[in-house]
């Protein structure tokens, strides 16, 4: 396919998706290099080998599961003209993304609790490694819901349509993603030791 081909609305689109792509790789490799240092920092020998990650990081990924299954269910009922169901999932979307950072902050202190904290005579490279992954991920959890504030917005406005869902489509490629990247984290975190 020749991409200088196609209407200029065709064309914003193609770059834009391309755009967040290129984003979604960067954030990748980010992480992939993160979770490589934490594997090659694991054969120190003040590595935690028996820590636990506290159970609020299990209700966080059970959380953010299903603010991804909210989403699509937001973008079913646009496509279907049902615009009071999809502010009414895109509202769910919103307060499980807040309810998957609060249950994070609630996993730090567990962790906290149990003595370890991020920097200082009590923390442990361990622990540093978990809460520098798990402090970025939410990082862009806050900029998937501030995209999330933008897409109720604009679906307030009436913005999008079965025609002209891009800022939403974008926006929902980028929460999965999140999803997904959570999903991969926990799983890491969980069973590398």
């Amino acid at each position: 396919m020749d991409l200088t081909q196609g209407t200029a609305q065709e064309k914003n689109s193609r770059a834009k998706k391309m755009m967040l792509w290129f984003g979604i790789i960067s954030l990748i490799m980010s992480f992939a290099g993160w979770t490589s240092a934490f594997v090659v920092s694991s054969s120190r020998p003040d590595w935690l080998k028996d820590f636990v990650l506290p159970n609020a990081f299990v209700v966080s990924t059970v959380v953010i599961i299903i603010s991804s299954l909210t989403f699509i269910l937001a973008k079913r009922a646009l496509k279907s003209g049902n615009h009071k169901a999809t502010m009414l999932w895109l509202f769910a979307t919103l307060i499980l993304g807040f309810v998957f950072i609060f249950n994070q902050f609630s996993g730090f202190q567990q962790i906290i609790d149990l003595g370890y904290n991020f920097t200082g005579p009590t923390s442990n490279v361990t622990m540093s490694y978990i809460y520098l992954i798990a402090i970025v991920h939410i990082l862009h959890v806050v900029v998937g819901l501030i995209c999330l504030l933008v897409v109720i917005y604009n679906h307030f406005k009436q913005k999008y349509s079965e025609e002209n869902m891009l800022g939403f489509g974008l926006a929902a490629t980028f929460w999965h993603f999140i999803d997904i990247l959570w999903v991969y984290l926990f799983l890491f975190l969980y069973f590398v030791r």
